[in-house]
């Protein structure tokens, strides 16, 4: 270790003044922050990396802070990492949908570490990522319309069979009973209009 003192003259006397009687570097260390921190984030993950010296990716311990973008560093989230690896994950669910979020990490020698003792480092430069939102407005506007081209052939494609099959009952009952006719033509009738009202109720729904 080392002995460290300030030495300077008081009132026309030398004083010197003993700080530190022992003194050790290794025990005092404050490395720089990580650089290169980076984020990429997909439907199932948000990774975090950053970069080190590699001779200290061992024993280096980390702590990642982020935050909604337009909030204070203040109310900002942090997780220690549990092990020296340069990178951490957040679980999509912590995110909130179409927000941007800000993170930044710093380091220090692991506590696990008997050698070296240090403080945090600064915090590093920031990276900027977003969890995916709702369906873009283009994106919406193209499945309503699929849905439409599908909807409406299929349901004039209904009324024809529906208009056959009542038609061929119609006419089958005519021969078995010719006074059921108008209470055939009267049930197609029903039938269409009931229908005609869920085509445009459905209609609605995809506008």
């Amino acid at each position: 270790g080392y002995r460290v003192s300030l030495q300077g003259n008081f009132f026309g006397c030398n004083h010197t003044y003993v700080a530190f009687p022992e003194y050790s570097p290794r025990e005092h260390i404050k490395l720089d922050p990580p650089l290169n921190i980076q984020s990429n984030i997909t439907a199932s993950k948000c990774q975090i990396s950053w970069s080190v010296p590699w001779y200290l990716v061992e024993i280096l311990q980390y702590e990642l802070q982020y935050k909604e973008y337009s909030m204070s560093w203040e109310v900002a989230l942090n997780k220690t990492l549990p092990n020296s690896l340069p990178q951490i994950e957040i679980e999509p669910s912590e995110l909130r949908r179409g927000v941007a979020y800000i993170a930044r990490v710093r380091c220090k020698v692991s506590e696990n570490e008997d050698s070296y003792h240090s403080q945090w480092s600064e915090w590093s430069q920031t990276t900027v990522f977003q969890r995916a939102g709702e369906p873009k407005l283009s994106e919406k506007i193209l499945n309503t319309r699929t849905m439409q081209f599908l909807v409406i052939p299929l349901s004039f494609g209904t009324l024809l069979y529906l208009f056959w099959n009542c038609k061929l009952s119609s006419r089958y009952c005519c021969f078995l009973y010719s006074g059921q006719k108008a209470s055939h033509a009267l049930t197609f009738l029903r039938q269409l209009l009931s229908f005609s009202h869920s085509i445009i109720f459905t209609m609605g729904i995809l506008r």
